[in-house]
């Protein structure tokens, strides 16, 4: 995993449209869906919750960023950053939780499956007008029989 360094400053003065702003990010951040109510240690994997009741296991192996951890760290990580990261204040560690099961490739195969899924199932507009076209002539034409 990657580290990226932080690119805002946070000494720039807040005026009412740079609150503002932040508040509308928020709200779109907080409605993207990914929102992490708890994380506990099960040796050896870190659990995470979500705020539907629903939980990933996450095995503290493969991910470097807590090589340096001891039993007693992992009891210090809290969820952060509107539920989106893990949190560690004596580390000064902060962890994208999307980040961390992006890494997964079992979890990213799962769920490129569960989208394409989902995305089979939707049907535009012009999809469900030109099947109603076609229901009126009598459904789809039949391939003409060519002789082999």
């Amino acid at each position: 995993m990657k580290t990226i360094e932080a690119g805002v400053l946070a000494d720039r003065p807040v005026s009412e449209a740079v609150l503002d702003e932040a508040i509308r990010r928020g709200q779109v951040r907080h409605k993207s869906g990914l929102q992490a109510t708890a994380v506990t240690f099960l040796e050896p994997c870190l659990a995470v919750s979500f705020i539907d009741g629903s939980g990933v296991l996450l095995p503290v192996e493969h991910y470097p960023e807590f090589d340096d951890f001891d039993v007693e760290d992992f009891a210090g990580l809290k969820v952060g950053f509107s539920g989106t990261a893990l949190c560690h204040e004596g580390k000064d560690l902060q962890v994208s939780i999307a980040g961390m099961i992006s890494a997964s490739k079992p979890l990213m195969d799962m769920a490129a499956s569960v989208i394409a899924s989902r995305n089979g199932r939707q049907s535009s507009a012009a999809k469900a007008e030109a099947a109603r076209a076609n229901g009126r002539k009598g459904g789809r034409p039949r391939k003409p029989d060519v002789p082999v």
